[in-house]
């Protein structure tokens, strides 16, 4: 599965932008210019196949907190329009969906002020030579592909506040619509580990199978322990871990009712260094390790400033775990550390993209409003 583009109109500091992207898209630039928004929007997009976008704008302020920050011509009917095209290789099949959301007319009745009004959607695949549209959403009435052929009324219409390939995802009638929603909920965002006394990181799990860390890390244990004792082949994870830590070895003792791991020092080759005793740095460096070498890899890794709390000597190890699951898996990287974007080009041929401000919203340095960067289209 590969994310080949995305768009993004009046979200933040995203204006309109829209760009195509390769199996690893590295974005770098300065504070403030919107790399996070970027990043932030395709997590809207999968918010919206899960069911949950109102609760997510929500979370952030709302929806008066999430339009487009600059100067707006008719506000009535201005609107955050969220759009992915992927490439489903294993079906040569291409899906195209987007949302459009906006406020609550002044006009409506009281009701919740700040979730946003979803005013349409759209899902269609191109298998051939035209594109099929499988499911449209208009204000509350959607239409949607049925057995036949034919467009058709679903017989329930949907709030303001959810979206409607939630529900056809959910109703169990709509296999193509149902693989859709799978492809998009299988990707992971990682946006930052707690690494204080109290993060989920720090504390032994449930000994469950975990072929994929959890986005809060909270069953890292269990990943590692199915790595060690199902999988039982550890090598690029030894190495990794190793080299960004000072010659130190994982130690997964087999599960009992709980997964548990802890770290081995050159130094102290008797003692097990628990979790709770691994400096911040340390213990992100292991849920990166946990998030870019699990047992099975997800279709989409975007990772938000994986950098932070990481020493220098730390970057070179990352990049190369980074590489390894960039065979198996589509790679997002928002980061500051030109040390970091210098290695990833290095390892996996990619020149990072530059996030800058255009005319106050943002934009790729070098990049035509097709979405092609031109120092792209030289290679």
């Amino acid at each position: 599965m590969l994310l080949r583009s995305m768009f993004a109109q009046n979200y933040r500091s995203l204006r309109s932008i829209r760009m195509d992207l390769a199996g690893v898209n590295v974005f770098i630039g300065e504070n403030g210019v919107g790399k996070s928004n970027l990043y932030r929007s395709l997590q809207l997009v999968q918010a919206a196949v899960r069911g949950t976008f109102a609760h997510e704008i929500a979370a952030e302020g709302g929806m008066a907190s999430a339009l487009w920050t600059g100067p707006r011509r008719d506000e009535k009917y201005f609107r955050i329009k969220l759009e992915v095209e992927v490439l489903d290789e294993e079906r040569a099949v291409t899906w195209r969906y987007w949302v459009e959301a906006g406020l609550r007319p002044p006009e409506a009745a009281a009701g919740f002020a700040f979730e946003p009004q979803v005013k349409a959607e759209e899902l269609c695949f191109e298998a051939g030579s035209r594109p099929v549209t499988m499911m449209k959403r208009s204000g509350p009435g959607i239409m949607v592909r049925g057995v036949r052929g034919r467009m058709e009324d679903y017989p329930e219409q949907a709030m303001t506040s959810e979206t409607g390939i939630a529900m056809l995802g959910d109703a169990g009638h709509y296999p193509e619509i149902a693989a859709f929603r799978r492809l998009i909920d299988g990707w992971r965002f990682f946006h930052g580990f707690r690494t204080d006394r109290e993060s989920a990181l720090r504390r032994p799990c449930l000994a469950v199978t975990s072929t994929l860390l959890d986005q809060d890390g909270a069953n890292m244990a269990a990943v590692f322990a199915t790595l060690v004792h199902t999988r039982g082949d550890t090598v690029e994870l030894d190495r990794a871990i190793s080299s960004a830590l000072g010659g130190a070895r994982l130690h997964v003792p087999e599960p009992g009712e709980h997964a548990e791991f802890g770290l081995i020092f050159p130094d102290f080759p008797r003692r097990i260094f628990q979790p709770r005793e691994l400096s911040d740095g340390q213990i992100r460096f292991l849920g990166l390790a946990a998030a870019l070498m699990s047992y099975r890899q997800p279709p989409l890794i975007a990772l938000n400033e994986p950098e932070a709390s990481l020493h220098q000597d730390m970057l070179s190890p990352l990049a190369d775990m980074i590489a390894a699951a960039a065979r198996r898996s589509q790679i997002w990287i928002v980061t500051h550390s030109q040390p970091l974007a210098s290695a990833v080009e290095e390892r996996c041929g990619v020149r990072p993209k530059r996030v800058i401000r255009k005319d106050g919203a943002t934009w790729i340095q070098g990049m035509r409003l097709t979405g092609v960067v031109e120092d792209e289209g030289d290679d």
